[in-house]
């Protein structure tokens, strides 16, 4: 169950906060604990920087930094690295993801180590709530120094220019902050280097994408189960003694899982029942050993597992990070320059996880296959075809969109990580292209989804070939009759993308529980 309201109040904010903010509704609230720490934070900064040479406070940025800014050039500094910056292109990223940003620079900016002016967190606060989505470009971050285009897009809204989302409609900024009483922020020390340096977007579009990978991930041992109960096979391989005594906690926590989902199944096999006993047969019509694809769930699946288990650590210590440069440290009493904006640990991530939901989808793709495929399932017509063969085709036509789906993620599966491109007069030599790597995973992501959603289809019209929905375990029935309500059985041919879609929509609104 989701949160009403989410506390930024010194604690570490977790995967099921963002979950609550995200598709929960719950609002944010910062503590006057927090803003006290944010005010002290600044007037810090404020009184520190008055006879010093801070980067991004009174220098140029990035190359620029060799030159020292007037100082009635400040504040004018601070509007132009937004301005300057806010020269993204392609596809507006979508609001949901957008959201997930605004999250991530507010937790990084509460934090106490950026010395900007309490406002700011006000105004960030109100546009997660009010649900108000600046336009946001596809295209712009190298990952270092953080996302900066694409941070300066969402900058621009927060002082009150450029455009925003709000209720589903493009409208000026100035329009909906007038509307609904909301003052621009106004720039005081170095909040325009504070809300464009640092890993925000990508951090915010990887949780997105955490969330969504989790989905996947019930969806796949899902129908790993029900495929292997239309297949009749033997259970032992998931046996807890087989998979315990491989290492590995996702192998062993993919295993039980199954074992809980078919517990009460009559579709499975007991091999001690058919094989370890006197048997005269020399061919055994039904497989001994099933395809890799039906027996190696845990091994296949459990990699994956794993690694959702690391991208969830590593996106929630990003989140809860400082991601800014410089560094405003009041208690020691210095600023401190680095690369706290580098996107690497992100970046890294997003293309381990992408690689993981690839090999996930494959799974999909060859459990799907082995349905379609009367040779290979023998005990199936071909396609799962219900109708009459040659007129009717049944699945025969989404499996071309199965594999098309699938040879797409394993091309986008490269690793963005590695491909780094020196810039900014080689100031940003080695980056991450975090915010890229973010972007290709989602899209992994929901590839896999249209793969998993005709798998789906597929297995519920097996069970009905096969007339076998009173021998699945009660947990298979639940997905059966849930997809069912609205995804109906059907003999003859009719057109099948509005459905897949549906499918893709109930997979995705899915309760995890795995975790």
């Amino acid at each position: 169950m989701n949160l009403d309201v989410v506390e930024i109040s010194g604690r570490n904010m977790s995967l099921f906060d963002i979950e609550s903010v995200l598709f929960g509704g719950a609002k944010i609230e910062v503590s006057e604990q927090i803003m006290d720490n944010v005010s002290a934070s600044f007037l810090f900064l404020q009184s520190f920087a008055a006879d010093k040479v801070i980067y991004g406070v009174n220098t140029g940025f990035g190359p620029m930094a060799q030159y020292r800014i007037d100082d009635g050039d400040l504040r004018r500094l601070q509007y132009n690295i937004i301005r300057s910056h806010a020269t993204g292109a392609g596809t507006p990223i979508e609001p949901l993801y957008v959201k997930a940003a605004l999250v991530c620079r507010l937790c990084t900016l509460t934090q106490g180590f950026s010395g900007v002016h309490p406002d700011i967190i006000r105004v960030l606060s109100d546009f997660v709530n009010h649900s108000i989505f600046p336009v946001v470009p596809s295209h712009g971050s190298v990952g270092a120094s953080g996302d900066l285009v694409q941070l300066a897009h969402i900058a621009l809204a927060l002082i009150g220019e450029g455009e925003v989302f709000y209720e589903g409609v493009l409208y000026p900024t100035t329009e909906v902050l007038e509307k609904l009483n909301i003052k621009p922020f106004d720039i005081r020390i170095r909040e325009g280097l504070a809300l464009t340096n640092g890993t925000s977007m990508m951090t915010g579009i990887g949780l997105v994408n955490l969330l969504y990978a989790k989905k996947l991930l019930q969806g796949a041992l899902i129908a790993s189960s029900m495929v292997n109960e239309i297949a009749s096979s033997y259970d032992d391989f998931m046996s807890s003694e087989l998979n315990r005594v491989k290492h590995h906690d996702g192998q062993i926590e993919t295993a039980r899982f199954m074992r809980l989902w078919l517990a009460d199944s009559k579709m499975l096999i007991k091999r001690e029942n058919l094989l370890y006993k006197n048997t005269t047969e020399k061919f055994f019509k039904h497989k001994v050993q099933p395809f890799y694809s039906l027996r190696c769930i845990p091994q296949i699946l459990g990699p994956v597992w794993d690694e959702m288990q690391n991208a969830e650590k590593v996106l929630i210590n990003e989140l809860n990070s400082v991601s800014d440069n410089p560094v405003i440290d009041r208690k020691s009493g210095n600023v401190y320059h680095g690369g706290n904006f580098h996107g690497d640990y992100v970046s890294f991530e997003m293309d381990k996880l992408k690689i993981a939901v690839t090999k996930l989808t494959m799974l999909m793709e060859r459990q799907l296959n082995y349905l379609l495929h009367d040779k290979i399932n023998g005990v199936l017509p071909p396609f799962v075809n219900l109708g009459k063969p040659g007129l009717d085709y049944g699945m025969q036509a989404m499996q071309f969109t199965a594999t098309s789906t699938t040879a797409e993620n394993q091309t986008l599966s490269y690793p963005m990580y590695l491909h780094s491109i020196p810039n900014n007069n080689d100031n940003q030599d080695i980056v991450s292209m975090g915010a890229n790597a973010a972007l290709i995973a989602k899209s992994v992501i929901e590839n896999s989804f249209q793969v998993m959603s005709i798998h789906f289809m597929t297995i519920l019209q097996a069970v009905d070939c096969l007339k076998i929905y009173d021998r699945l375990s009660s947990e298979s029935k639940v997905i059966y009759d849930e997809i069912r309500s609205f995804f109906p059985t059907f003999v003859t041919d009719k057109p099948k993308y509005k459905d897949i879609s549906r499918v893709i929509e109930f997979l995705k609104a899915i309760k995890t529980t795995i975790w």
